[in-house]
This record gives structure tokens, C-alpha cells and sequence, in this order.
């Protein structure tokens, strides 16, 4: 597919998807845009705006450009891991390089988006993600098909650098087909003071997906939040978890997961905290929602504590809408579907994923149009 110098520019249908994996057409509320459709970069540019304070590129011209670039390759995620991670390395089709520079503050999101467009289309991608000491900013990222593809298959690794007193907030919204195969393999290191909140939220249908980012908290002070927002229907089988390993003195870390289980839908949701030096703490907090007999919720939290003074917690909880509450909200005026709609998207809360309220409520957007169709 053939570069497009802005957004606009992109066919209808590839810019509707990503639209729906939170890609804003409209580039200026966006630091820089970086679009791959199945291993070609279509747009990688940074909002003139930022000029000097992010780079954006495609990982290949990225590694041309920068040598020091390859000792970041493969650096927190093993190349052997399984068969994916070989694949990907076999296959390397490209992805997304991301850089903020040492001090930057950027108050607009950078966007990315990751489309596999050709039917049965394997798509291979490692993404590099380095946020240089000092800097501050937030990635929205989303990973979709295109509307008239009914299969294909997704392999990202996704490698995070957060260097000391660096904030990043990063939100992946995945938007697949019920023919869709994903193995997302991500991992991120935080540095002294440094601050990581990754962002997790699954809309569509997926036929199998499995995932367990993992990062760890390094540096003196560094601090690690995971939220997840998972919503399984037809026949998808999810199985995604997060996993957080406290080694930096001081360091804090959380995990939080919202299921909700439609159809046939199975989902496992995992959540590991390591305690490996202390002072430490961290909590885990698992909660489901059962909206169907058929559907399954299967709830994994663990804690490995390896020193006396760590402080770890985990609450789980998998259930269905109590009847009282959608009897509550009919006695206002709303029939049972709206009632069980707007229990829903109370349940699917946004304010759990710390988000800047101008990104929060374009979230909040795309939750709304689900939680409108149970």
C-alpha cells in the first residue's frame, strides 16, 4: 500500500476501522500518527507541534538508522520464547519505533494503528517503545482488520523502555474479526522513579487470543499499573493476564481486570505479582461478569512474595447482575435491556485506567456503542 502524507488520505474503509480502534482522523489533538497496514508504513509523522521532542518511525528504518538500536531488540522479550516470538523474529515485517526525548513533555497522544488488510494475512511486527529520562506522555494504540477480511493472524512484540523519572501511559484498544488469531508478547522495564500504566481494552469478537504482558518494576521507586477491559462474546477464547515484578526498592505495582462474558465466550484472566525485594506493594483486583449460562470466566490471581516486609493483596470475583439492581432501574423508567446496558457500562469503568479526560472520554465513546448493543 502506498504512503499517504495525512490521515484523510487513507482509504474509506481502512480509516473507518481504524477509527474504531480509537485513531483519530483528525490529526490535531495527536503529537504524531503512525499507521502499518498487514508490513507496509503507510504514515509515520510527528504533529509539527512536537518537532524535537519525539521520533516516530517504522522499527526497520529505525534500526538502519540508530546501531545502538539492536541491543533494544529483543532485550526484554526472549527471541525463544515460544513459537511466536520465533516467528516474529524469522518474519519480521516491521512495527512501530517510538521515541520521546530526554525531558519532553507531550500533552497530546501520540496514535498508532496495526491493520491486517489481506485475507488469511500473517502479520509479523516488533514494536520499540523508549521513554528517554524525564519525559512525559501518553500512546493510544489500536489493532484491528479490515472490514472484509474474515481471517488472519497477529504476532506483536512490544518491548518498553522507561527511563528514570519517565511517565508513560499507554492504551492499546484491540478491535479483531471472530476470525482473528492474536499472540501479543510485550514486556516493559521501569526504571528509578520512572511510571508505566498500560491500558488494555478488547471490544469485538476474537476467535483466540493470548496474552500476558509482563514488565518489571527495576528502579528505586518505580511504578507499574495494568488495567484490563475485556468484553467476550460469540465463541472467543481469551486468555490474557498481566504480570508485575517488583525488584526496585520502593517500587508499587497494580493489576486490575474487568471481564464481561457473553454467547459461548471463555475467557482466563491472569494476574501475577512478584515481591522480590522490599519495601514493596502491590494489588491485584479480578472482577467478571457473567452475562450468559454458556459463558465462561476463569479467574487466576497469584502472589510470590521473596522477602518478609512485602506487601501484597489480591480480591477476586466472578458473578452475574444482581436481579435487585435492574429491578431498581426499571422502577425509574427503563425497560430491562436499557437497565442491563447501563449496569454494564458502570461495570466498564474508565476512571480505572487513569486516563487524561480528553482521552478518557473517546474511550468512553467506544464503550458506549458496545455496552448500547447487549
Amino acid at each position: 500500500m502506498k504512503k499517504v502524507s495525512k490521515l484523510q488520505d487513507l482509504p474509506h474503509k481502512i480509516l473507518e476501522a481504524a477509527q474504531e480502534a480509537g485513531l483519530q482522523k483528525s490529526e490535531k489533538e495527536r503529537s504524531g500518527s503512525f499507521v502499518m497496514v498487514d508490513h507496509s508504513t503507510v504514515i509515520a509523522k510527528v504533529n509539527k507541534r512536537f518537532e524535537g521532542k519525539l521520533e516516530i518511525m517504522d522499527t526497520k528504518d529505525a534500526l538502519k538508522k540508530y546501531e545502538w538500536l539492536r541491543d533494544y531488540r529483543w532485550g526484554l522479550v526472549d527471541r525463544d520464547k515460544d513459537e511466536y516470538t520465533r516467528q516474529a523474529d524469522e518474519e519480521f515485517g516491521g512495527g512501530y519505533f517510538l521515541r520521546i526525548l530526554p525531558g519532553a513533555k507531550v500533552e497530546f497522544p501520540l496514535q498508532s494503528c496495526l491493520m491486517i488488510s489481506k485475507e488469511g494475512m500473517e502479520q509479523s511486527v516488533h514494536n520499540i517503545i523508549i521513554a528517554e529520562e524525564g519525559s512525559d506522555a501518553k500512546i493510544i494504540t489500536g489493532c484491528t482488520t479490515h472490514p472484509d477480511v474474515k481471517s488472519g493472524q497477529h504476532i506483536g512484540i512490544s518491548e518498553f523502555f522507561i527511563k528514570k523519572g519517565a511517565k508513560l501511559n499507554f492504551t492499546m484498544i484491540h478491535n479483531w474479526n471472530e476470525g482473528a488469531k492474536v499472540r501479543p508478547r510485550s514486556a516493559a522495564m521501569i526504571e528509578d522513579g520512572g511510571t508505566f500504566v498500560s491500558n488494555y481494552v478488547l471490544l469485538k469478537p476474537v476467535k483466540d487470543i493470548q496474552m500476558y504482558p509482563a514488565a518489571v518494576c527495576s528502579g528505586k521507586d518505580s511504578v507499574c499499573r495494568m488495567t484490563s477491559i475485556i468484553y467476550g462474546t460469540g465463541n472467543s477464547l481469551m486468555d490474557i493476564g498481566s504480570r508485575i515484578e517488583l525488584s526496585g526498592k520502593g517500587s508499587r505495582g497494580e493489576v486490575i481486570s474487568r471481564v464481561i462474558a457473553k454467547d459461548s465466550s471463555r475467557t482466563i484472566a491472569r494476574g501475577m505479582l512478584i515481591g522480590n525485594t522490599a519495601p514493596c506493594k502491590a494489588h491485584l483486583e479480578c472482577r467478571g461478569l457473567l452475562m450468559s449460562d454458556r459463558a465462561e470466566i476463569h479467574a487466576i490471581p497469584e502472589l510470590i512474595g521473596r522477602k518478609k516486609d512485602v506487601d501484597l493483596s489480591h480480591e477476586a470475583a466472578v458473578g452475574k447482575i444482581a436481579e435487585k439492581e435492574i429491578i431498581y432501574l426499571m422502577s425509574r423508567g427503563l425497560g430491562r435491556d436499557d437497565a442491563t446496558s447501563v449496569i454494564v457500562r458502570g461495570f466498564l469503568d474508565v476512571n480505572i485506567m487513569g486516563l487524561p479526560r480528553g482521552l478518557a472520554r473517546e474511550i468512553e465513546s467506544l464503550l458506549d456503542i458496545v455496552s448500547k448493543g447487549l
